[in-house]
């Protein structure tokens, strides 16, 4: 997500300077019709392309499903229907963050309310006049000189965001009143605070009507014109009880509510079943208190479907394009039911959600009446909630295992969770479970998500959980097959198939998976001849050791989406103290480990993998203090995977590049040396036409990179803290390129040496041949920030057309995941932000003896963060691809 913030944050920028589509409305009109089309169509370029970015953070499938939803709520006569959005006034220190964040919803065509607060910086002013803030009951006590301070600073704060979003061509419109009238609180005990009565949309919709998104403070005006001061929750939370939106958020520094004595982060509060329990507990006081009361009050007001979603800025988009979402969801709860009969639920209440939903008798394939017919072949329980948002029919007849026959949800539950409850009710019940679903189903990822193991065919996929052996998977399949409770054959013919995918669930818990998926395919996919590779999904912990850079960052975010892993250590000399940011799991603070630290959490096992991302020449001390902890345990120690380019010739590393040097080595190494980013791309551009290399006529290969591939140094930021920033800046670079290490870059030797074990594989080549493998290297750097475009130049040594060049890059790529073959030549918008490698424009000279051909990659994900997780993942055990979003 981290590359996928920046690639955002680049296109945003961009877009400040093009026409908008929501901006232009005026301009449209003044323009010719070819000129609409065009302002129109870059507009949809740019929805388009933010929508793609959105893929990074969460499956396709999902994203689209949000957005439909979130589309589905704007109606031209309730505009703000898609989400209230409440933003903390620590939110706003980080106002760029924010705007970021914001402007990337703007530019899909979503407008969020958003109201925010100013406390922070209404203490600091007024306790730097003298002022001693007073509180009672949690609310601030407002009088004249503290009002006049803070509709100065809710102003100031608001026109700050409005200017950011502006900055990035967001459109905003400042509302600091208007909207909320309200009544004195209680003058006497709390002066000027007041109590909302009544709700104004119309500024709210008219600027949304506008092309404009909707920025409030929470100040309000008594009947008679008096300004009053009303918090900025409650204000919130009237403002959503009158709006009803789509999805309720508040924004907080913290990203979530966190547990008052353990520390850790509460993912889902019920209300229903735990806030009279909360409001006991001895940590839950004051302004946390508070908020579970603002929050219940407004839940209780609120369709039972509502919930609230505390979270932080940057976690925005996943909040509301992915299932599993971030921070801390509040909600009533669900009741849910069980009923063996039709009875329970009524059957005409049962017919109608049938009528409604099920997609085979939507499609024409089935009929209600048959879908109550198969009810009666064998004893059957139904699962949901009261309203019947979710719905689920489970055939168990007695010794057979049990099969969902019908899994069936609204948007609503889809949207809050309540197929999660639903399925988890389901478990309770039964160890075993089968069910099937069509192939191109929209919560696809969902099923695979919550299954140990599939088989795709004729497009349906049969899921299951609670058996680990494939024999008795397949002996259980056969059963069903022949008593006629699946519908079609799934297991291919021969004998001992392995299924289509067989794993552990994404981030719910581990299951023990048999094998693994083919490279090539798409993802949780496998063909029927993959060889059985034992993959592990047991929960593991990580540590960091020079976690502020770039790659570091990049590293992070990817664990912190990552089904299996989790961070238990970041190390940093420079920012030790300070709390990592953009990692939700759970809340780490920067530490500064030393060799010893490391040697004495090795040998007491408190770590499975140890990353090293720190400069050239540095982490030799930190391997050999892991080398002494390991020689203490029995079980070898810990893997290490170091992104340096120490060990990079080391015999003893495993050299971490799957796609060409092979799976098998890795897994079986505990040692692992990650290639370098232009390395990687040099190598993969050569070596499917190694067979064609002419001896002595070396390939040239010219790079481009991103200025984030120079690095990063640690300076203070305005308020004396320590920043990470480029160690180039695009500044510097004043819009062009500039070429550098001209001679001897290390990964010019790097690719040569391991190009060189690929070459002496080749039949009639000599040893001589081998041993004086090189290839000529130049790197540049250009002014965007993350992405290397690699040109190959090589002699051949016979004539070629286009054609077998392409064909000789399918036969060694076709089954790669990560490696995508195009016929134009990659752009910098190909690889920006994507995990994966990218080759293309593949040419031949008009004589036929020498190829030129272009691949690219992202320095920090397949060049770096990507790479360094699919070695991890293989030293542990994990399916390769774990944690990696494959699109």
């Amino acid at each position: 997500m981290l590359a996928s913030k920046r690639a955002a944050s680049r296109l945003v920028s961009k877009a400040a300077v093009a026409p908008r589509a929501t901006g232009s409305v005026q301009v449209v009109r003044k323009c010719a019709p070819a000129n609409a089309r065009g302002l129109q169509n870059l507009a949809q370029t740019d929805r388009d392309t933010i929508t793609r970015l959105l893929y990074s953070i969460g499956t396709k499938r999902e994203v689209e499903r949000h957005l439909r939803i979130f589309a589905s709520s704007s109606h031209p006569s309730q505009p703000a229907k898609f989400a209230v959005i409440k933003v903390g006034g620590a939110v706003l220190d980080n106002v760029d963050e924010l705007a970021l964040s914001l402007a990337f919803l703007y530019r899909v065509g979503l407008y969020p309310v958003i109201l925010h607060g100013a406390g922070p910086q209404l203490n600091d002013i007024i306790e730097r006049e003298g002022i001693v803030p007073d509180y009672i009951d949690g609310i601030r006590v407002t009088d004249t000189k503290t009002l006049r301070i803070a509709r100065r600073v809710f102003m100031e704060e608001n026109l700050k965001l409005v200017g950011a979003l502006e900055k990035l061509g967001a459109r905003a419109r400042p509302i600091t009143s208007g909207v909320f009238t309200a009544d004195y609180l209680d003058k006497e005990k709390y002066g000027l605070v007041g109590r909302i009565t009544r709700i104004d949309k119309r500024p709210i919709e008219a600027s949304i009507r506008a092309g404009a998104l909707p920025i409030l403070t929470s100040l309000a005006e008594s009947p008679d014109g008096q300004i009053l001061n009303v918090n900025a929750d409650i204000a919130a939370g009237e403002l959503a009880k009158e709006i009803e939106p789509l999805k309720i958020v508040f924004l907080n520094d913290k990203g979530g509510m966190f547990h008052g004595v353990t520390g850790e982060k509460l993912d889902v509060i019920n209300l229903d079943e735990e806030y009279d329990q909360l409001l006991k507990e001895p940590w839950v006081k004051y302004g946390t208190k508070l908020k579970l009361r603002e929050f219940k009050e407004l839940l209780d007001h609120l369709p039972r479907t509502s919930s609230v979603a505390v979270i932080s800025a940057s976690a925005l988009q996943r909040e509301l394009f992915t299932d599993s979402g971030a921070g801390t969801l509040i909600r009533r709860g669900y009741k849910l039911f069980k009923h063996d009969s039709l009875d329970g639920i009524g059957a005409d209440r049962f017919r109608q959600v049938i009528h409604d939903r099920d997609p085979e008798v939507l499609s024409g394939l089935s009929s209600v009446t048959s879908v109550l017919s198969d009810l009666k072949k064998a004893p059957f329980s139904l699962y949901g909630d009261d309203p019947l948002d979710v719905l689920a029919v489970v055939s168990h007849p007695e010794g057979e295992i049990p099969v969902m026959t019908k899994l069936l949800a609204s948007r609503n539950g889809v949207l809050n969770n309540v197929m999660d409850n639903v399925f988890t009710s389901i478990k309770k019940d039964h160890r075993k479970l089968f069910w099937t679903t069509q192939a191109d189903d929209e919560n696809r990822a969902w099923h695979y998500e919550r299954a140990d193991g599939s088989f795709t065919r004729a497009g349906r996929s049969l899921f299951w959980y609670g058996i680990q052996d494939i024999k008795e998977v397949e002996t259980a399949i056969r059963a069903l097959e022949a008593n006629g409770r699946v519908d079609r054959a799934y297991l291919p013919v021969g004998p001992s198939t392995p299924p289509h995918r067989l794993k552990g669930n994404a981030g719910q818990r581990a299951f023990s998976t048999l094998a693994r998926r083919t490279p090539g395919s798409t993802r949780g996919y496998a063909t029927a001849a993959a060889p059985v590779v034992e993959v592990s999904t047991a929960p593991k912990r990580l540590a960091l050791i020079g976690a502020r850079g770039y790659t570091g960052q990049a590293l992070t975010s990817l664990i912190d989406t990552h089904p299996h892993l989790s961070l238990s250590h970041v190390s940093s000399r420079q920012l030790a103290g300070r709390a990592l940011s953009g990692y939700t799991k759970s809340s780490i603070q920067y530490s500064n480990l030393s060799a010893e630290d490391v040697q004495r959490m090795e040998k007491d096992g408190e770590v499975d993998a140890w990353v090293m991302a720190l400069p050239n020449g540095v982490c030799k001390p930190f391997v050999d203090a892991i080398d002494r902890g390991a020689s203490e345990r029995k079980d070898g120690g810990s893997a290490i995977v170091d992104l340096s380019a120490d060990y990079r010739f080391e015999a003893g590393w495993a050299y971490g590049l799957p796609e060409l040097y092979g799976r098998d080595r890795i897994r079986n190494s505990k040692r692992i040396a990650n290639p370098g980013c232009y390395a990687t791309s040099t190598q993969l551009l050569v070596a499917p036409l190694l067979p064609l290399l002419k001896p002595e006529a070396w390939p040239t290969v010219f790079g481009v990179s991103g200025y984030s591939g120079g690095g990063t140094i640690t300076a203070n930021d305005p308020d004396g803290a320590p920043a990470t920033v480029p160690k180039v800046s695009p500044e510097s670079l004043a819009g062009t390129i500039r070429p550098y290490a001209l001679t001897d870059h290390i990964h010019e030797r790097e690719a040569g040496h391991h190009l060189s074990t690929l070459l002496s594989s080749q039949p009639g080549v000599s040893s001589a041949a081998v041993e004086k493998m090189k290839l000529a290297f130049i790197p540049s750097v250009a002014p965007w920030f993350s992405g290397i475009i690699s040109t190959l130049s090589m002699p051949l040594n016979r004539t070629v057309s286009a054609r077998e060049v392409i064909e000789l890059y399918e036969k060694m790529y076709g089954g790669e995941n990560l490696v995508k073959i195009m016929k134009q030549v990659p752009v910098l918008q190909d690889i920006e932000g994507k995990h994966g490698w990218s080759v293309g424009g593949f040419q031949v000279h008009s004589e036929g003896d020498r190829v030129v051909a272009v691949g690219g990659l992202d320095n920090l994900l397949k060049g770096a963060a990507t790479q360094c997780l699919q070695n991890i993942n293989l030293a542990l055990g994990y399916d390769e691809y774990a944690g990696i979003p494959l699109r």
